[in-house]
């Protein structure tokens, strides 16, 4: 099968130090190898929200399925790399977080975690 990617929005919440926010995430979807998918996930946080919440490295996106999947900041943005990729106040006002998730082996686990797909051409 031909790898091709299809794209969704969904609603959910962020999760950081058990303190809880919505937020609005974009999912990504292409066939992995097998019968595999891969699901990367992206999200957009206001930096000052997340370091007054303690953030460091990790939240906790729940998705509209209910599901919690661990997104990450990649610390890219750091010039002295000093820091080991935790957020700093010299980060970007909106900070990138995102996971990938290869677990669905099935279109039926897929739709189950990821009902944002329905309606998509998956």
């Amino acid at each position: 099968m031909e790898k091709h990617i299809v794209k969704a929005d969904g609603n959910g919440a962020i999760d950081v130090n058990s303190q809880v926010s919505p937020v609005t995430y974009t999912v990504g979807l292409k066939q992995g190898k097998g019968r595999s998918y891969e699901v990367d996930i992206r999200l957009m946080a206001p930096r000052d929200w997340l370091l007054q919440r303690g953030f460091e490295r990790d939240a906790v996106l729940v998705t509209q399925s209910g599901a919690r999947i661990p997104v990450y900041h990649d610390g890219g943005s750091h010039h002295d790399g000093s820091n080991d990729g935790r957020l700093d106040p010299a980060d970007t006002i909106s900070i990138e977080l995102t996971a990938r998730d290869d677990s669905c082996t099935s279109e039926v686990d897929l739709m189950r975690k990821y009902p944002e797909f329905d309606g998509t051409d998956a």
